[in-house]
């Protein structure tokens, strides 16, 4: 009864827009914000990523990755990365920053690391999305890269909350599904997140598959299901129409066959 109460004062917080933010994410979310400005110059961009270590980092990461890299010239400097990604994929890097930053307080051991597979389960999401939607959905493949990192931010928000009240996510009943999908909303909504990335997001839990395969939500949930890494938050339970869709599936079989290096990579350099 007092997780239900605690729980529902989250909620509360949540529909009100009072959502707490540590001020590490408030950091990173500034700079997200800021590479969304469209009259953001390159050179601002690039002093802004210098200003952030990790950012800089994983730009260089993502640069070299195979998806990226395709001539097989490494780049070793954050101008050469950002321009060879672009700033649609940096403003991905900079909310993944966000999404990372909501465990990275974390006290708690075992919840630190329900976070960090948390993140390994997104990163590998995001990879596949990319994957997926150019060889099989039809759909923006950057928009995929983003709403994979993203799509579990409601989740980060609720584990870096349970730091301070114990309890929180034990046993999660099924009632937890409502509220969770209300500070998901509150959370794309904090991020800027455009209108159908969220809407995708959102309408992942009890989703169903309808063959062929297209848009973002579809994406999603074929990446969620084929991610070698689970969610360790309540699974979603897998709709018939799914495990038909992937049982002996030679199409969906070839094109992750062929693009194992590129997902690989990709996962990679999110997870460096």
């Amino acid at each position: 009864m007092e997780k239900l109460k605690d729980y529902a004062e989250i909620v509360a917080q949540a529909s009100k827009g009072e959502l707490v933010f540590p001020t590490s994410v408030n950091a990173a979310l500034r700079l997200q914000l800021a590479l969304a400005d469209p009259d953001c110059d390159t050179e601002d961009v690039i002093r802004k990523v210098l200003g952030e270590p990790l950012l800089a980092a994983r730009t260089v990461a993502l640069a070299n990755a195979v998806v990226f890299n395709r001539g097989g010239a490494p780049v070793t400097s954050v101008r050469a990365a950002v321009q060879r990604v672009g700033f649609r994929n940096l403003y991905t890097m900079a909310a993944a920053m966000v999404v990372r930053q909501f465990g990275s307080r974390i006290r708690d051991a075992a919840l630190r690391a329900q976070a960090e597979q948390l993140w390994r389960h997104s990163a590998h999401v995001a990879a596949l999305s990319h994957v997926i939607a150019r060889k099989l959905t039809r759909t923006d493949a950057d928009t995929a890269l983003f709403a994979g990192i993203v799509h579990e931010a409601g989740g980060f928000y609720l584990l870096a909350r349970a730091d301070d009240i114990p309890g929180l996510l034990d046993d999660p009943e099924d009632w937890m599904a409502a509220a969770q999908e209300i500070i998901t909303r509150e959370i794309m909504k904090k991020m800027a997140i455009p209108e159908p990335v969220s809407q995708a997001i959102v309408s992942l839990r009890g989703a169903t598959l309808t063959p062929p395969p297209l848009g973002l939500r579809d994406t999603l949930l074929i990446a969620k299901h084929l991610a070698p890494v689970p969610s360790p938050l309540a699974p979603q339970r897998e709709h018939a129409s799914l495990a038909g869709f992937f049982d002996d599936n030679a199409a969906l079989e070839q094109i992750l066959f062929e693009s194992a290096d590129e997902a690989a990579s990709m996962s990679a350099a999110l997870l460096a």
